[in-house]
């Protein structure tokens, strides 16, 4: 009796116990959580990107704000290409080789450009610490910020078809989900390209989310079938 109590405790320890499968599904549903937060943290901008009184403004309006939706802008790129690893790792489990492979290096690489637009917003917080005219700064950013805007929205783009292609390919979710996750994860990408605020804060994550809570789930439910 004492033997099959152990057994079963032992049992529903390992059960509770994380593994590396529901960690990588924790991971891909706090990617586009932890960008949906960022973005609604950030002051609203309408209308088309970059606006450089409207970005003054939004910035003066509160600086702290500024600062730390930025920051948290940041950590959620991160993020997003953290979830991408798992989503690369469980696409492999169901066969793809190379589509999700290639998709991963173009994810990384789009994301670690994307990342250097907030970075660029925090020249607000300098210049007004040190009296400049900060819808001049962000004039004299504008280019650059166009440049990395299109170099990483393209490169996130290639790398979220390959994912979508080869979710198509593989079916790991099943039934009618999988073109459900493929086309919000070429949505995903798109909005990153449209330079108007509402796409980029609104638009962006809510795709975000259709796209990588159902694999999160599946990465979830695959842990509890024996085998896998």
């Amino acid at each position: 009796m004492s033997v099959t109590i152990d057994n079963r405790a032992q049992s529903g320890e390992e059960a509770a116990a994380p593994t590396p499968g529901r960690w990588a599904a924790i991971l891909t549903g706090v990617g586009p959580v932890l960008l949906l937060v960022a973005f609604l943290w950030h002051p609203p901008i309408p209308g088309r990107l970059p606006d450089d009184a409207a970005v003054a403004d939004a910035a003066a309006s509160d600086l702290t704000r500024w600062g730390l939706a930025h920051v948290a802008a940041v950590l959620a790129s991160a993020a997003i290409a953290v979830a991408f690893v798992a989503v690369r790792e469980y696409l492999r489990a169901h066969g793809d080789r190379r589509l999700s492979a290639l998709g991963l290096g173009a994810v990384v690489i789009g994301s670690v450009l994307y990342a250097v637009l907030p970075s660029l917003e925090f020249a607000h917080i300098a210049a007004h610490e040190t009296g400049a005219d900060m819808e001049a700064t962000q004039a004299a950013l504008r280019e650059w910020f166009l440049v990395f805007l299109l170099g990483g929205s393209l490169m996130f783009l290639l790398g979220c078809t390959a994912f979508a292609v080869a979710v198509m390919r593989m079916r790991p979710l099943g039934a009618w989900l999988d073109g459900v996750v493929a086309g919000a994860l070429v949505m995903f990408a798109l909005a990153r390209l449209v330079p108007i605020g509402a796409v980029q804060f609104y638009v962006q994550p809510a795709a975000a989310l259709l796209a990588l809570l159902p694999l999160a789930v599946g990465m979830w439910r695959r842990t509890k079938t024996p085998g896998a």
